[in-house]
């Protein structure tokens, strides 16, 4: 009986995937990503392994909706994991970031990326704007300010809630990641296209944070990638075409769903929303695209059902 237990335990720490064990992926599944099915899963995972953001520190997480065709899973970067990914730039610099009320001393110089910030403690009154400055050795600071008419569609959003109750906290960070995009270009497009979610299908959408169970696997995580004789899993090579392919078939999928029949149709709606670095796009760079694609798809969908007769 001792026996089979030892054995138990050993499997479930031996590694899966990069870095993950199967009580890591457990005890994800159950927690950041719970509601995903085993594909979405499965993506969820690749991507932290690719991006080498943490769900365990809150780096990246996942929100499910109920979409037409079933479950829809939106991943997303938090500040944190932005800021994670900035820290490995070699001349990442630091920034500052806060909010602006309508009281406050406030002067910007857009053009040196400068600003003259004075609280008014007691007399702040209601939060107007925030700003934030992202550092860089060697190149321009680049500021970023956000008024508060121009996240009104966020509150109206998917996470409108968190928005309502924690509005400073998240417009700070809107800021933060807006400007860590232009310094860095670290790409995150989760609620760059917010849009509410259609009244048939609408529900309470949460963050979900790590629970004790999961910050005792990251501290264990931690040990098992400093162990010297932990193999290396992470070299695995990847079937990246077959996903291409896979992505490239949902595309044609949503392009007839936003009746875009025609090629001229088709390519103006990509030149406009489907940004590339390279000659060839990457997975993340579909799945961006296909990110506001689906989101198209529910706009036009809940105008319809607004349309339809009770």
């Amino acid at each position: 009986m001792g026996n089979s237990n030892t054995q138990l335990q050993e499997i479930g720490s031996e590694i899966v995937v990069g870095s993950y064990t199967q009580k890591h992926l457990d005890t994800l599944k159950s927690t950041v990503a719970k509601g995903t099915s085993n594909e979405q899963f499965a993506l969820f995972v690749q991507t932290c392994v690719r991006t080498g953001l943490d769900p365990f520190l809150n780096q990246i997480y996942c929100i499910v909706y109920n979409g037409k065709d079933g479950p829809v899973m939106s991943m997303q970067i938090a500040v944190e994991g932005i800021v994670a990914l900035a820290k490995k730039h070699p001349q990442y610099k630091g920034f500052i970031a806060s909010e602006i009320r309508q009281n406050d001393h406030f002067k910007a110089k857009m053009h040196t990326g400068e600003v003259e910030h004075e609280p008014d403690v007691m007399n702040p009154g209601e939060t107007i704007g925030a700003y934030c400055i992202a550092y860089r050795e060697d190149a321009p600071n680049i500021m970023v300010i956000v008024r508060r008419d121009q996240v009104e569609h966020l509150v109206k959003g998917r996470n409108g809630q968190m928005w309502k109750d924690y509005f400073d906290d998240m417009i700070v960070k809107h800021a933060i990641k807006r400007a860590f995009k232009r310094q860095y270009g670290i790409e995150v497009s989760e609620d760059e296209f917010g849009t509410a979610a259609p009244a048939a299908e609408a529900k309470t959408y949460e963050r979900r944070e790590i629970t004790e169970e999961a910050n005792a696997v990251a501290v264990a995580s931690s040990a098992q990638a400093s162990s010297p004789d932990q193999p290396n899993t992470t070299d695995q090579p990847e079937d990246e075409e077959s996903k291409i392919s896979a992505l490239k078939a949902q595309m044609k999928q949503n392009f007839a769903k936003l009746g875009l029949k025609e090629k001229a149709d088709r390519d103006a709606h990509m030149a406009k929303h489907f940004k590339i670095k390279g000659e060839q796009p990457t997975i993340a760079e579909i799945m961006a695209y296909l990110k506001i694609m689906d989101l198209q798809i529910q706009e036009k969908q809940s105008a319809v059902d607004d349309e339809l007769p009770l």
